[in-house]
């Protein structure tokens, strides 16, 4: 199925959802062949012209990203979600170079992962390969449009996007750009397909289309990320919540600990690398502890807490238990007090989404027992949670962050999107 461009393809009326994604399916499939076996030079100029294209093209991505903005806003979209879905010319630039850092990374297949001369003359290869068509639906971010194309691309594989209703226009206007920089080098379209339409039908006929979707990956909410990974007839890399947790232990520098805690929640309240819960130790200095959450408070955060808590000042409120599971993308968080990094621990492994956990310590003892011991994709010492992030990371940007425990774990980059095969070269061996 060839895609359309323009403003029809903007939203697609009165579609049978089931025969749109079988259509959009079998063009994927048959271009992620092609794909597979591309040169890496090709690969690059098609990064570069991306790239360029984004860059040249800044005027007409506002326009349609004003349009979502206006869209979100008649939906009653919160300001946090407002901010991930708001594209400015700062941060259309920051995806076009996060294009060009994805291209000049090593080309992530066709790498030996491991080999072995076996007694008998065979040698044998596991080699990195594509996986083949990912499927990826996500909300509110249009850059997740660029990002998932430029890795799926460097990485071989063929890509079916399905962004929010929500940024629309936006990822329409990168999705055209993308398709002309595949086609003006050679490529099939098809290799970054997007489902150009607002149909809620069409998420339930990707889940189902295992027939041309090899793996499925979902960024989200916590009901798009349940939905997937219930529904989902394929496998699904698992992106939970990011229920971020920043733990203060008594050894904690003061101006580390203020700044820090201060910028794990409200550089940027709406990502998934937010703290959401801050655990003071009970040994920490009561001034410290204090000037910590009386920073946040100051600058408009509403903070929930246990008892301990809210006696470090008149403005935090009692937390419920749905508070310590509770992802609120927004200037609020919870607050508890805890005896020591065992509790620490137990707290984030009980409540915790596998996303991101920071320790503040200067105890070795402490800080080794956490980072062991959490069970997340991403454990950090004396750093804001907010570095979760593939392009913080060196990656050159992330198509999610892996909560899951097999195959893709943290930030899902390029050797994430890669399996492999095992090659065996003989010589006139039979098994005897």
């Amino acid at each position: 199925m060839t895609q359309s461009s323009g403003a029809d393809r903007n939203q697609v009326a009165d579609v049978d959802a089931r025969a749109l994604v079988h259509d959009i399916g079998r063009a994927t499939k048959a271009a992620a062949s092609g794909l597979s076996t591309a040169p890496s030079s090709i690969i690059c100029a098609v990064l570069s012209d991306i790239a360029t294209a984004i860059e040249n093209s800044k005027d007409a991505i506002l326009e349609a990203n004003a349009r979502d903005i206006s869209y979100g806003e008649e939906k009653g979209l919160n300001p946090a979600m407002l901010d991930r879905l708001k594209l400015t010319p700062e941060r259309i630039q920051a995806i076009a170079d996060s294009v060009r850092a994805v291209r000049d990374q090593d080309d992530p297949t066709g790498r030996i992962l491991w080999d072995t001369v076996r007694p008998n003359g065979l040698v044998i290869q596991r080699v990195s390969v594509p996986i083949g068509v990912l499927g990826m639906i996500y909300e509110s971010r249009p850059n997740v449009t660029v990002d998932a194309a430029a890795l799926c691309l460097k990485s071989k594989n063929a890509v079916i996007l399905r962004g929010g209703s929500e940024s629309l226009h936006s990822s329409s206007a990168f999705h055209a750009l993308i398709q002309q920089a595949l086609t003006a080098n050679g490529l099939p379209a098809a290799c970054v397909s997007l489902i150009p339409t607002r149909d809620r039908d069409a998420v339930g006929a990707m889940l189902e289309a295992n027939q041309f979707i090899d793996v499925m990956i979902p960024r989200g909410g916590k009901n798009l990320i349940e939905r997937v990974m219930n529904d989902a007839k394929m496998p699904v890399f698992g992106h939970l919540e990011g229920l971020c947790h920043v733990y203060v232990h008594e050894t904690a520098r003061p101006d580390l600990a203020v700044d820090v805690v201060h910028n794990a929640k409200l550089r940027r309240t709406g990502i998934c690398g937010a703290m959401e819960t801050l655990i003071l130790d009970h040994k920490l200095p009561q001034d410290l502890a204090k000037a910590i959450v009386t920073r946040l408070l100051d600058e408009g955060c509403e903070i929930v807490g246990d008892k301990l808590a809210q006696a470090l000042d008149d403005r935090i409120g009692a937390a419920s238990a749905q508070d310590w599971t509770t992802e609120y993308l927004d200037k609020k968080l919870s607050c508890c007090v805890v005896n020591g990094v065992l509790e620490a621990v137990n707290h984030i492994n009980t409540y915790g989404s596998g996303h991101t956990d920071s320790i503040l310590s200067e105890d070795k003892a402490a800080t080794d027992y956490f980072l062991s011991n959490v069970d997340s994709g991403i454990v950090m010492h004396n750093t804001s949670t907010q570095f979760a992030d593939g392009g913080e990371f060196g990656m050159g940007a992330e198509i999610g962050i892996g909560t899951g425990k097999l195959h893709a774990r943290g930030p899902v980059g390029l050797e994430q999107l890669c399996t492999y095969k095992y090659i065996v070269k003989g010589d006139g061996q039979i098994r005897p």
